[in-house]
């Protein structure tokens, strides 16, 4: 069985050894490792992946715990954990659905290695399709009244899941900085243009206006501050003075829903470190 650790902290001589020394002490034997230095701000990052032929899932749950010991001696915030771990995920959705249907067939088909424990929507329209697929359904109604009492049911629902993180498939509604500061999980939005150009809302509206020659999607984790997270990953298509505005809403759809199951698929398999508003991404 393996482990996986993502480390980050001042960048100082030695650390990769220490790491590496650390590891073989305990009998492991590395698979790989990635690192990265901020050379401006001075921060070192790392992903590095090891087995354990030997050691049972207990023990291997009490070496990840000792690892991250090991990385706060060295300055380094850390997380740990087993390769098998398949951590638990919620996606929000609205009313289209495109976004939804990508990441729900992706983890159908083992694409995604997570376990897709809940779907909350703000319409009553997906309920039939997360029967097919066995994954509950929670119908959250949302209005600028009751949109307190609507997010602390979606806290609930959250918390009975036991949610690792969130997903905004293409979720029309803007999480309040105390729906967040209660999470304290990473959520993932998919953006229909390149942050921060053409934010808000008809980017494609605005990108054809302005006559652009690519359109692209942004994945990025949300913050308080709209639409202004770290960014994940982006994906891109050239277009031309030819195509119309349905032109670029359907390739447009088409990209969001490739930048989002590529954030997610990094999120899972714990390759991306946030920082000072963006990311290292181990890919």
């Amino acid at each position: 069985m393996n482990l996986i650790a993502l480390l980050h902290g001042p960048d100082k001589p030695g650390i990769v050894s220490a790491v590496s020394t650390w590891i073989f002490s305990n009998g492991g034997s590395i698979i790989h490792a990635d690192q990265h230095r901020d050379s401006e701000l001075g921060i070192f990052f790392q992903r590095v992946e090891w087995s354990q032929e030997k050691l049972e899932e207990a023990a291997l749950r009490e070496q990840a715990s000792a690892f991250r010991e090991f990385a706060r001696t060295q300055g380094m915030e850390a997380g740990a954990w087993l390769a098998s771990d398949r951590p638990r995920v919620a996606l929000f959705v609205s009313k289209q659905g495109h976004a939804f249907h990508d990441l729900m067939l992706r983890w159908q088909s083992k694409d995604l290695p997570c376990e897709i424990v809940a779907v909350i929507g703000n319409h009553d329209l997906w309920e039939e399709t997360c029967d097919h697929y066995g994954v509950p359904f929670h119908h959250v109604a949302v209005t600028a009244d009751t949109k307190p009492e609507a997010e602390a049911q979606q806290q609930e629902i959250l918390s009975q899941a036991q949610v690792d993180f969130a997903v905004l498939a293409r979720y029309m509604q803007v999480l309040s900085g105390d729906f967040l500061e209660k999470f304290q999980k990473p959520v993932i939005n998919i953006h229909h243009s390149f942050l921060p150009a053409f934010a808000g809302a008809r980017p494609y509206h605005q990108a054809h206006t302005r006559g652009v020659k690519l359109i692209g999607a942004t994945a990025h984790y949300v913050t308080e501050v709209l639409d202004d997270g770290p960014i994940i990953h982006q994906a891109v298509e050239r277009i031309s003075h030819r195509h119309t505005v349905s032109d670029l809403v359907r390739k447009g759809q088409d990209l969001e829903k490739l930048a989002l199951s590529q954030a997610v698929r990094w999120q899972v398999e714990r390759r991306i470190l946030s920082y000072a508003n963006k990311t290292v991404v181990f890919d």
